[in-house]
């Protein structure tokens, strides 16, 4: 059976794990709030790059997967792919994982036998891209 001092200390112990639990706890529930302040305040923006994306879409007549935007000679010869990244960091792995999508897509198309041509909307990914492709970037 252990002593009284023993009990105490243990007691004491649980008592000092509740403090550092509740704290974690609260600092827990801060971040929550924050982050749920955050979505709300980018709502208006998704939603009206949703209905910008959708303008374009209908405006070019909505038909497959990927349209083309510039009807042309009609081959698939060159792509233009457009990179959108922050002008900043602060946002994770945002900027990396675009990044890494857009070289993927370029390797492809690539390993395919067509033309690529690259515009960056964002300091970030221009940075990223133009180690590698910078020959490919027409526009900033």
């Amino acid at each position: 059976m252990p002593s009284l001092k023993d009990l105490r200390n243990r007691i004491a112990s649980v008592k000092a794990t509740q403090k550092i639990t509740k704290a974690m706890q609260m600092v827990a529930a801060a971040k929550l709030r924050r982050a749920q302040e955050a979505a709300e305040a980018a709502r208006p923006y998704s939603e009206r790059m949703g209905s910008v994306l959708a303008n374009i879409t209908q405006a070019i007549g909505g038909g497959g997967d990927a349209p083309a935007l510039m009807t042309g000679t009609g081959k698939d010869d060159v792509h233009l792919l457009v990179v959108c990244t922050a002008e900043r960091g602060l946002c994770g792995g945002f900027n990396s994982q675009i990044a890494r999508l857009a070289r993927d897509h370029i390797r492809k198309l690539l390993a395919e036998g067509k033309q690529v041509k690259i515009i960056c909307v964002g300091k970030k990914g221009f940075d990223i891209l133009r180690r590698d492709y910078a020959s490919m970037i027409i526009d900033r």
